[in-house]
């Protein structure tokens, strides 16, 4: 790779104009990629991309988002915060896979926002990403994205602004295959979230307070962990068995579909009927192992991909992962638990198909120490399935940073301060994540779906665990500029992100 195709080079004349693509009104950012060599997000092969997407039979599914103030009830405490709605999480917005969804997102915020959505290998210049395929939307301003949803399969939304995913600005995205059996009952979509603003402190105060303290101090009665594993002021760094440092804010709440355990969310069934849990963790700093008390879980999906079915008895996501399970319902109340990996809380909801009295927020069900699963051990159904070829292009992403000074990096350096990892259009690209850190990281790529390339199992967000390598692949099929980053959005926010971008 040119040495000369730098982030900066990248980013010059970030103040491009502004033209239109697609659908008319429909916005694309066409300046602000400087260099020639790169495939511009508002480039007509961008555009030739998205066309060949497009289906006769796909539907146009028109919705529209306020992101604004709002007063949000955690159940029996009121919090002032940002929203879609005045509950959480966001609308539930649905369409079939092939149709096109067109979105106008009206900004009721004080600050500039965006909409990404995560997991769908949408058009480039609809992905979400201020100053990279968009401008931000300023306070007060309207912005439409127009995409097809190609693939069925379990999404979300959220900004790409900041640290405003750690507030209530995220919604699921449920993408239907028209061909799909069906093969349930009910379904059930379950989002997991941990939870600060409204408190005493909003995510803004948390990331001030990470970097001027290194992660360490008083902060409204959140304990933070410590550098390299090790005890600071007393205090031990939250870790997990399983993934190993755990996080660096310790939430006052927990929540289940905007609820807080002290007055859980209840979904009612009958006994014997098989519901479909869509699970997401909307999560920024937090990881959740998740059982329903007295039954165990079937995983069919990941990432909105199909699964060989998997039996278990807790399932573990990361931020950002997703997750759909079927149930065979008890008769009973029965606790649905999200325990905050390696940290001191959990969420808490109830399933209730008859007679019995409700279990305390502090309940834990034995599954939780059965047979835990991560998503990242599954494997692909057949249907899925990655065709084997050998690789044309290998990036390597070293995963660094501390607590003290508060700096998460790529390959030694910090967003904007790195070269992109170029690709080009149809080469086989495996990234290795090579983790050597004390934290886990939920390492996300926009605009594609990867194959774990142990497993096979088809993904946009895999969890990489201290001193470890995680290595996917995916083929360059979806042209333009697009992120690879932690999930962790304070990691994110302070470095550990950057550019995958495609050459001409």
């Amino acid at each position: 790779m040119s040495p000369t195709l730098t982030r900066r080079r990248l980013l010059a004349g970030i103040a491009g104009t502004v033209g239109l693509a697609g659908a008319a009104g429909v916005a694309a950012w066409t300046g602000g990629l400087f260099d020639p060599r790169l495939v511009a997000p508002g480039s007509d092969l961008v555009a030739r991309t998205e066309a060949a997407r497009r289906r006769a039979s796909g539907r146009i599914v028109s919705v529209a988002l306020n992101p604004r103030p709002v007063t949000l009830d955690l159940g029996g405490r009121q919090v002032q915060t940002w929203g879609y709605q005045e509950s959480a999480p966001g609308p539930l917005l649905r369409a079939r896979a092939g149709d096109v969804l067109r979105v106008e997102v009206t900004n009721g915020l004080t600050a500039e926002t965006s909409v990404h959505w995560h997991g769908v290998a949408l058009r480039n210049d609809m992905d979400g990403v201020p100053g990279v395929t968009q401008p931000a939307i300023a306070a007060g301003a309207r912005h439409t994205y127009e995409f097809t949803v190609p693939d069925p399969g379990t999404y979300f939304y959220h900004p790409h602004s900041g640290v405003q995913l750690d507030r209530a600005l995220y919604g699921v995205l449920v993408v239907d295959d028209p061909h799909e059996a069906g093969r349930y009952d009910q379904e059930w979509i379950v989002v997991l979230d941990d939870w600060v603003d409204g408190t005493g402190r909003t995510p803004d105060d948390v990331l001030a307070s990470l970097q001027s303290m290194g992660g360490h101090g008083d902060m409204a009665g959140m304990d933070h962990g410590g550098m390299s594993g090790m005890s600071m002021g007393g205090m031990e760094t939250m870790v997990s068995p399983l993934l190993g440092g755990a996080g660096d804010v310790d939430y006052p709440h927990y929540l289940i579909n905007g609820r807080a355990g002290a007055a859980p969310v209840t979904f009612t069934g009958r006994p014997r009927q098989r519901v479909r849990i869509r699970l997401v963790n909307a999560a920024s700093d937090t990881a959740f192992r998740v059982a329903l008390g007295s039954h165990r879980l079937t995983v069919t999906h990941t990432d909105g991909f199909p699964v060989a079915a998997t039996a278990c008895d807790a399932l573990v996501l990361g931020m950002g992962e997703r997750a759909d399970v079927t149930v065979d319902l008890g008769d009973g109340v029965f606790p649905l638990v999200a325990v905050a990996e390696g940290k001191g809380g959990q969420g808490l909801a109830l399933v209730r198909t008859g007679a019995g009295s409700t279990p305390s927020a502090a309940v834990r069900p034995p599954e939780l120490d059965r047979r835990v699963l991560l998503t990242g051990g599954l494997r692909a159904a057949d249907a899925v399935r990655l065709e084997r070829r050998r690789a044309d292009r290998v990036h390597r992403l070293v995963l660094g940073g501390s607590m003290m000074p508060y700096r998460w990096t790529v390959n030694g350096a910090t967003f904007g301060k790195i070269d992109p990892l170029v690709v080009g259009q149809g080469e086989r690209v495996r990234l290795e994540f090579v983790n050597q850190t004390t934290m886990f990281h939920p390492m996300h790529v926009h605009g594609h779906t990867f194959a774990v390339a142990d497993t096979g199992v088809r993904k946009d967000t895999v969890i990489v665990v201290p001193k470890q390598t995680v290595a996917v692949e995916f083929d360059a099929t979806n042209p333009g500029q697009w992120m690879a980053h932690c999930h962790n959005i304070y990691h994110a926010e302070t470095g550990m992100m950057i550019n995958l971008a495609y050459q001409e």
